[in-house]
Protein backbone atom coordinates (compact mmCIF):
# COMPACT_ATOMS: atom_id res chain seq x y z
CA UNK A 1 0.00 0.00 0.00
CA UNK A 2 1.46 3.69 -0.99
CA UNK A 3 -0.18 6.44 0.91
CA UNK A 4 -0.96 9.58 -1.17
CA UNK A 5 -2.74 12.62 -0.74
CA UNK A 6 -5.68 13.66 -2.28
CA UNK A 7 -5.99 17.21 -4.14
CA UNK A 8 -8.29 18.52 -1.09
CA UNK A 9 -5.40 17.52 1.71
CA UNK A 10 -6.99 14.51 2.33
CA UNK A 11 -4.66 11.45 2.50
CA UNK A 12 -5.50 7.57 1.87
CA UNK A 13 -3.83 4.44 0.89
CA UNK A 14 -3.89 2.73 -2.52
CA UNK A 15 -2.76 -0.63 -3.66
CA UNK A 16 -0.20 0.11 -6.05
CA UNK A 17 -1.13 -3.28 -7.89
CA UNK A 18 -4.20 -1.65 -8.58
CA UNK A 19 -2.52 1.59 -10.64
CA UNK A 20 -3.00 0.88 -14.12
CA UNK A 21 -1.72 4.81 -15.13
CA UNK A 22 -0.43 7.42 -14.00
CA UNK A 23 -0.95 10.71 -15.82
CA UNK A 24 0.95 14.57 -15.88
CA UNK A 25 -1.49 17.28 -16.84
CA UNK A 26 0.12 19.33 -14.97
CA UNK A 27 -1.97 18.03 -11.96
CA UNK A 28 -1.03 13.98 -11.15
CA UNK A 29 -3.85 11.60 -12.03
CA UNK A 30 -4.06 8.08 -10.81
CA UNK A 31 -6.01 5.56 -13.17
CA UNK A 32 -7.21 2.11 -11.48
CA UNK A 33 -7.66 -1.10 -12.86
CA UNK A 34 -11.64 -0.33 -11.28
CA UNK A 35 -12.04 2.41 -13.79
CA UNK A 36 -11.69 4.91 -10.82
CA UNK A 37 -9.55 8.43 -11.02
CA UNK A 38 -7.90 9.71 -8.16
CA UNK A 39 -6.37 13.53 -8.62
CA UNK A 40 -2.99 13.26 -6.18
CA UNK A 41 -0.71 16.27 -4.90
CA UNK A 42 2.53 14.24 -5.77
CA UNK A 43 4.26 13.96 -8.60
CA UNK A 44 3.91 11.01 -11.11
CA UNK A 45 7.88 11.14 -9.81
CA UNK A 46 7.53 10.71 -6.05
CA UNK A 47 4.24 8.06 -6.78
CA UNK A 48 6.86 6.14 -8.86
CA UNK A 49 9.17 6.02 -6.29
CA UNK A 50 6.76 5.37 -3.40
CA UNK A 51 5.67 1.91 -5.64
CA UNK A 52 9.75 1.29 -6.26
CA UNK A 53 10.30 1.91 -2.36
CA UNK A 54 6.65 -0.07 -1.08
CA UNK A 55 7.88 -3.31 -3.88
CA UNK A 56 11.50 -3.29 -2.44
CA UNK A 57 10.45 -3.81 0.86
CA UNK A 58 7.72 -5.90 0.34
CA UNK A 59 10.24 -8.53 -1.56
CA UNK A 60 13.24 -8.19 1.19
CA UNK A 61 10.51 -9.36 4.07
CA UNK A 62 9.33 -12.05 1.42
CA UNK A 63 13.13 -13.22 1.08
CA UNK A 64 13.33 -12.84 4.98
CA UNK A 65 10.40 -15.09 5.53
CA UNK A 66 11.32 -17.42 2.82
CA UNK A 67 14.95 -18.46 3.59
Amino acid sequence: MVKLTKINGQEFFVNSDLMEFIESTPDTIISLTTGKKVIVKETAEVVIEMIIEYKSKALKNWEIFNK
